[in-house]
């Protein structure tokens, strides 16, 4: 069994004690069966890990001894960014958790003319939690250090005309787009469309900030799987895919 990693907003210094939150210690003791003397990995989601015996079990918490301290190189050097349009039901979750897999950097919800429904400004908060969350369990799943970080949900307009990156694409089914350049970026800017795409206008605005259309072959992709597409291609090209 692969051992279990744990995200723990707590300093990782060696020979320290820490409790566990409450989510972590649920999920050792109640899905994991973990039992006194079983070695888990926490990470700080800043960069660093360590290697961990867990030392007393109780109904309400588990703390841990930790060991050695370490810096894996499991984070990608290309930093991206992905701006990705709303959608309704879990496709936007499970988007967001393979994008984390796939190694993006930061995640920001947009609002655009097809996406048909607004996050409430008093759910916001829950909501950002709950995204948080499931990149939170994608690093421990996929061996990350650090933690993307999912941005307030915005406008497309304000995020392109926010956004800083060396290289920047926005995915569009109708042009016939180059070749990804063979320089290396040491950033890229994603903007993905909803499930009815982005309209011609949204396009042009997000040229005008320096977008390139870019198409994925000849079919069309759903909203929750360009990413998957997208980043993968760009971590084989520029990325540590490439390797």
């Amino acid at each position: 069994m692969r051992t279990p990693r744990i995200f723990s907003d707590q300093p990782l210094l060696a020979g320290a004690e820490v409790v566990l939150n409450e989510h972590a210690a649920q999920y050792l003791g109640k899905v994991l069966r973990a039992r006194v003397g079983d070695n888990v990995i926490l990470f700080d989601g800043q960069g660093q890990q360590a290697s961990a015996s867990i030392k007393a079990i109780t109904k309400q918490s588990i703390s841990v001894l930790l060991g050695a301290v370490n810096t894996p190189q499991t984070e990608s050097l290309l930093q991206s960014h992905l701006g990705l349009c709303l959608s309704k039901g879990d496709r936007f979750d499970w988007a967001i958790q393979k994008a984390t897999e796939l190694g993006v950097t930061s995640i920001s919800p947009l609002y655009s003319t097809r996406v048909d429904f607004i996050v409430p400004p008093e759910r916001v908060a829950k909501r950002l939690s709950h995204w948080q969350h499931i990149v939170t369990s994608a690093c421990e799943q996929s061996g990350r250090v650090r933690i993307p970080n999912v941005n307030a949900p915005t406008s497309l307009t304000n995020w392109v005309s926010e956004t800083v990156a060396d290289v920047k694409l926005v995915l569009h089914c109708d042009v016939h787009s180059a070749p990804l350049l063979a320089a290396k970026p040491q950033s890229v800017a994603l903007l993905i469309g909803p499930e009815g795409g982005l309209t011609d206008e949204e396009v042009a605005t997000a040229e005008r900030h320096h977008f390139q259309p870019w198409q994925l072959g000849p079919r069309i992709l759903r909203t929750e799987t360009a990413p998957v597409v997208a980043l993968s291609v760009i971590g084989a090209q520029w990325g540590d895919m490439a390797q």
